[in-house]
């Protein structure tokens, strides 16, 4: 009876061992990201940094954003906003969709939109911009964890 009740507590100590404190928590997805955004043409569009942290509920903050050239679409005063709903295991393998909005402070009512998921260190999708003139174009994009 005493090696059963061992036994027993061994079992239920390796199970609960895999129940750390990261359970419900975005794993590998807070830090620095780097993207790039090509059109439908394969050519490169866009490319941006910045630092995503992800919310209890799924939507993020955004800090360091920086574009990585100049765009006559995005000149100043830029504001960013997202979100991911996540999904993963106790291994730290993480997927989810990714969502990410940026709006142009200056030019006013440029909007450049992000739909995509994530698996691991890589966010892949389309993108679609939305606004004034010479400000309006669509293609693929992949941000990658740096």
């Amino acid at each position: 009876m005493k090696r059963f009740v061992v036994a027993m507590l061994m079992v239920a100590g390796l199970a609960l061992s895999g129940c750390g404190s990261n359970h419900g928590t975005p794993g590998n997805i807070n830090g620095n990201w780097t993207a790039s955004l090509t059109d439908t043409g394969n050519n490169p569009v866009y490319g941006f940094s910045t630092s995503l942290a992800v919310n209890g509920d799924g939507s993020l903050v955004v800090t360091n954003f920086q574009f990585a050239s100049n765009s006559s679409c995005f000149v100043s005063g830029e504001t960013e906003t997202g979100s991911f709903i996540l999904s993963g295991d106790f291994n730290g393998n993480v997927t989810g969709k990714f969502q990410f909005t940026v709006t142009s402070g200056n030019p006013s009512g440029d909007t450049l939109t992000l739909n995509g998921t994530v698996s691991g260190g890589t966010i892949t999708g389309t993108w679609q911009l939305v606004g004034g003139f010479n400000c309006t174009d669509t293609g693929n994009f992949t941000i990658t964890k740096m």
